[in-house]
């Protein structure tokens, strides 16, 4: 059979998508808006930096920097610190996440079984994600009672000294846990942060097989942090539930205690988002 031209339909383009979708090559990225977001990304794995320190760490010129922190602060993006001369990740960031984290509607979900755990424990109820080597808080309700520990959303905290970044390295393979600490010495915050790696192991561990972990004052002396894991469809730990509060009020002969409440909370946005905890006991 012989197909006139006018009776060939052209194959359809995918809507949105250019012919040359799958190319990632230089000639379809845009040079300026790449490196801004490798500033940017930078930026966010350790707040807080000068523009000298930023020239120096990424091996930029500070005038580029300069242009592109500006073009950044712009939209909210980052924010420079007058006082200390740093510059820091804006609130405009937290917002753009806070969007995607919607669409999984892990935080909705979360907020009524955080403000439970609250009114159930008297502690600080807090959720946190892993983002690019440190925990992420994204949700909190706070206590009532007058000293209480505070983690505004957007707040970053360091894996291996939080109750919620333990929680989630507990879930994880250990040369996955030894790819997030990364190669140099374990950042001490106080003399109970645990730098000795195998010690850290052996904490994981434990914290594994009783299904939560403790931060006991290796952040911040005199704060305790109990957490528990959050799965998803697939088993997979993806956020971390906690109280936390005074070592005055979360004394050792109550951490059985709530515990349990943690870790009932964390079962319960584990079952309201889908999600599957498959964890065999130890």
């Amino acid at each position: 059979m012989n197909l006139k031209k006018s009776d060939v339909v052209p194959a359809k383009k995918a809507r949105g998508r250019p012919r040359d979708w799958n190319d990632k090559t230089d000639q379809n990225t845009i040079k300026s808006l790449d490196r801004a977001m490798s500033v940017f990304e930078f930026l966010s794995e350790g707040q807080g930096r000068s523009l000298t320190n930023l020239a120096k760490d990424l091996k930029q010129s500070p005038a580029t920097l300069y242009r592109i922190l500006i073009t950044l602060e712009v939209h909210g993006l980052v924010e420079f610190d007058k006082i200390n001369q740093v510059w820091e990740i804006g609130p405009r960031a937290f917002i753009i996440g806070s969007r995607f984290l919607r669409r999984t509607s892990l935080v909705d979900r979360a907020r009524p079984i955080l403000r439970r755990l609250m009114e159930t424990t008297g502690e600080t109820a807090n959720l946190g994600i892993e983002q690019n080597g440190h925990v992420l808080f994204v949700n909190q309700v706070e206590t009532n009672a007058t000293i209480r520990a505070f983690f505004p959303p957007g707040t970053l905290s360091r894996l291996h000294s939080s109750g919620i970044g333990k929680v989630l390295l507990a879930q994880m393979s250990k040369p996955r846990v030894d790819k997030l600490l990364g190669t140099k010495p374990i950042e001490r915050f106080t003399e109970h942060t645990l730098t000795d790696r195998a010690a850290l192991h052996a904490d994981l561990a434990l914290s594994r097989a009783r299904g939560y972990a403790i931060d006991g004052e290796e952040r911040n002396l005199g704060m305790r942090c109990i957490a528990g894991p959050v799965f998803d469809i697939h088993g997979e730990a993806i956020a971390g539930i906690s109280v936390s509060g005074p070592t005055s009020r979360i004394d050792e002969d109550k951490i059985a205690e709530l515990s349990k409440a943690v870790v009932a909370a964390a079962s319960e946005l584990t079952a309201a988002i889908g999600g599957d905890d498959i964890r065999q006991p130890e």
